[in-house]
């Protein structure tokens, strides 16, 4: 696909990497089809890292993420940590970290913004926490200062957290209106209304995350009368996978972006220009 649209290769934004431990509590929670999956959810690229990061590079990903978040005090900081020794050791990589409301994010937010940190991963469904909690105060503003983009998991699928939703992400822009907010998932379910607010501020993305997908489609089918709004923001909509932990194969998340018909123009800025332009990549 890539070489037909005479593109260099893809960026895939939304991939995980993480420490075995944690990957394989992850993938241990993804078979157990958990509260918050709420259904089967075989993981198709299961291997080690090494086998992975292969993968990616034959499917002609030219870089990727490594997308750690943490689920409790005191893990954060200890994530960043591998995954920038991750990012040095894999060139391919955009170097990412992540955060949670502790007193001591701000610190280690400056620390990593500091050391060259390219993205930073925000999950405030499995990390069960607000975006608007006080605690993270002085994280938002360092981020809007520093115009490092943040993947945020604000959506309320595949199953409504606590948090989630498009109402605190409205709160938070309004404090912050300068944030680079990816929108991970499209917003999924919620995608009228994280169009409206990319509307309202320029600097609102989107990542692809299984969205258009057959599987995602079954639950939560993207209205088609909101296509028209895709292809206006075009510019902002980036390719994101969810590989490894994906129940069907890599090309069939490619497919369904193309299958939407809205132009080798817009593909091509979705599946690599868009991304290259924001981070920086030749």
């Amino acid at each position: 696909m890539w070489q037909r649209l005479g593109l260099p290769g893809l960026i895939d934004i939304h991939t995980h990497f993480m420490p075995k431990p944690v990957m394989d509590k992850v993938w241990a929670y993804f078979d157990s089809a958990g509260p918050l999956i709420g259904r089967e959810w075989p993981i198709t690229y299961r291997a080690d890292e090494d086998v992975r990061v292969a993968a990616l590079q034959d499917f002609g990903v030219r870089a990727y993420s490594s997308l750690v978040y943490p689920h409790k005090p005191d893990m954060a900081e200890w994530l960043n940590g591998w995954a920038a020794d991750f990012a040095a050791h894999h060139p391919d990589c955009l170097h990412t970290a992540t955060f949670y409301p502790e007193e001591s994010a701000p610190t280690y937010v400056s620390k990593a913004i500091a050391r060259g940190t390219q993205v930073f991963k925000c999950h405030i469904q499995v990390g069960d926490y607000s975006p608007l909690d006080s605690l993270l105060d002085g994280v938002w503003s360092q981020i809007a200062d520093s115009r490092v983009p943040v993947i945020i998991h604000c959506g309320s699928g595949p199953a409504p957290g606590t948090h989630t939703g498009p109402a605190p992400i409205a709160a938070l822009l309004h404090r912050f209106p300068s944030l680079r907010l990816i929108v991970a998932h499209m917003g999924t379910p919620e995608y009228t209304e994280f169009l409206d607010l990319a509307e309202r501020y320029p600097e609102v993305r989107f990542d692809t995350t299984m969205s258009f997908t057959d599987f995602s489609e079954e639950g939560a089918p993207f209205p088609k009368d909101e296509f028209a709004r895709l292809r206006d923001l075009g510019d902002r909509i980036m390719f994101g996978s969810d590989f490894p932990n994906i129940p069907y194969p890599y090309t069939h998340a490619l497919e369904a972006v193309e299958r939407l018909d809205l132009g080798d123009e817009w593909l091509r800025g979705v599946l690599y220009e868009n991304a290259a332009a924001l981070f920086g990549i030749g």
